[in-house]
Parts: structure tokens; sequence; C-alpha cells
């Protein structure tokens, strides 16, 4: 309508600067996801220690949450699984154990497929699995639940205790304490320890730092490392992305379900493109 008319036309709303960042950065993840996948170089089965290679896998039929995702391991090594909410992390290492189904790609251990073996199958070849949730028992001690570690191989149980005290001396000292009693950190401890029992070679941790304080936070870090000193390789998911970047060998950052970045820990803590996208602040500090 005409001034004339007596009417006048409104000014366009103004979007927030925020609005439009987030935008801009959206739209650079995605055009990082549509090249990303071209820039793995991975080898064949023989060359890793562990290989899950284009896996597709979701909890719900006909709905995906990995969309074609790869990661390897070598021996020796620690690496992170790091991205944002929902990406997939979690997903991914819960589908290496058995958790999850694959449906499509393929998943190896030493060259042989390990595909649709079963988590007690996969804990005999030498994977061990800690969960972020539930991941203790809390009626039973520290030994029992160490011994259900072990369960397995129970004439093993002396020899391995006295090897996981070693890592973790509170597991010795508090062996009759019950695990509910336990502070979160603690019990993050029984459960890695548990998981040990049986020797892995392979060790996938899911957050084990999540709702931990500081102090626990970083003492995971380093048992983590003390853990992966006696040889064995570890993948870790992990939220605290700055400083699982810090310890780790290599690192790979997943976006909806697919391979975004990947790189040693320090390149992926000095690219531009990783901290504006994914670290935000925290890497910067």
């Amino acid at each position: 309508m005409s001034e004339g008319n007596g009417g006048s036309r409104p000014e366009p709303e103004e979007v927030p600067v925020e609005v439009e960042e987030a935008a801009a950065v959206q739209e650079h993840r995605e055009e990082v996801l549509e090249h990303a996948g071209a820039a793995l170089e991975v080898g064949g089965p023989e060359d890793h220690l562990l290989l899950a290679q284009d896996m597709v896998a979701g909890y719900v039929p006909g709905v995906n949450i990995l969309n074609g995702c790869t990661l390897t391991l070598s021996e020796g090594e620690v690496v992170a699984i790091i991205g944002p909410n929902g990406a997939g992390k979690s997903t991914l290492i819960k589908t290496i154990f058995g958790l999850i189904p694959v449906r499509e790609g393929s998943l190896t251990l030493r060259g042989s497929s390990i595909a649709g073996l079963p988590a007690h199958g996969l804990v005999e070849r030498g994977v061990g699995y800690v969960p972020q949730t539930r991941n203790v028992f809390p009626s039973l001690t520290i030994e029992e639940n160490l011994q259900m570690g072990a369960f397995l191989r129970p004439k093993s149980f002396a020899e391995r205790f006295a090897v996981v005290s070693d890592l973790f001396p509170l597991l010795g000292k508090r062996r009759r304490a019950k695990a509910g009693s336990l502070s979160g950190g603690e019990r993050q401890m029984v459960a890695m320890g548990r998981a040990l029992m049986m020797d892995p070679s392979v060790l996938l941790l899911d957050e084990p730092t999540a709702g931990l304080s500081p102090i626990y936070q970083e003492e995971v870090f380093q048992r983590v490392k003390e853990v992966n000193s006696t040889g064995v390789s570890v993948v870790m998911v992990e939220q605290n992305a700055r400083r699982c970047l810090q310890i780790c060998d290599r690192g790979y950052v997943l976006d909806q379900g697919r391979n975004a970045y990947t790189g040693t820990g320090r390149d992926l803590l000095n690219d531009s493109n990783v901290v504006e996208l994914y670290l935000g602040t925290l890497a910067k500090a």
C-alpha cells in the first residue's frame, strides 16, 4: 500500500548476528561432510588391529545413525572419537562391541570379521568395553565386580586382580567395599578395572569422564594413558574434546554419522576449522 493511501511498508526484521553465524557454521559443516569421506586413506583389514569401515547402523529399523563412517586402530594407539551431540559417537562404539547390528560395512579384528559376534564372543577375542552409565554392579563389592569381569576365565582371577590393582590401587585397598558406596570417579575405576580382567588388547571407553569433577576427569585421562602403556589399544568416545585430543595419538571428528575430520590429536587441536565447527572456545582456552 502506498503512503498516499495512508499505509507504509513494514521494515524488514533484522536477523540476529548469532543466527547468521549459526547458519554459516551449519553450511560449512555440510560442505565438510560432502567432501570428507574421500580424504580417508584406510588400507585393508590386515593393516590394522581394528578396522570399522563404511559402517551403517542404527537403533530403529530403517533409521540410520551411522551413515558410512570409518575408524582404524593400530597396535598401541589411543584413538579419540569426538563430535557434536547426536553425531553417532556412542553408536559407533556400541556397534563395534556388537550391541547394535551392522547394517552395512565391515568390522574386523586382526583381519578377521567380528561383525555380528555377541558381546561375550568379543570379550573372548580380546575386546573390552566400558559403558557410560550403569557400568558397575552397585550391590556387589569391588572384588565381586572384578570377578564378574573374569567370569570367562575364573582361574585367572588372582593373577589379573593383582595386575589391575597395580593400575588402580584403590581397587585393591577397598576390595570389600560395595561399589554403590563409591563416588562417580571411583566407580569409573571399577568399571575400567573389570573390563581389563580378561586382559584385552582393545579397550572401548564410552564417555569415561561424563559427570565427573575436573579432578576425577584428569585422573581418568591419566589412567587411560597408564592402561595404554601396558600394551592395551584404546578407542575413547569423549565430550571433553580438548583434553582427549591432548592425550590421544589420533582422533576422529564425527558429524551426522559420518567422518568430518581425522588426524593426530595435535593436528586436530590446531585445525582452525575443527576449532570453529566442533570445539569452540574450549579448544581456544
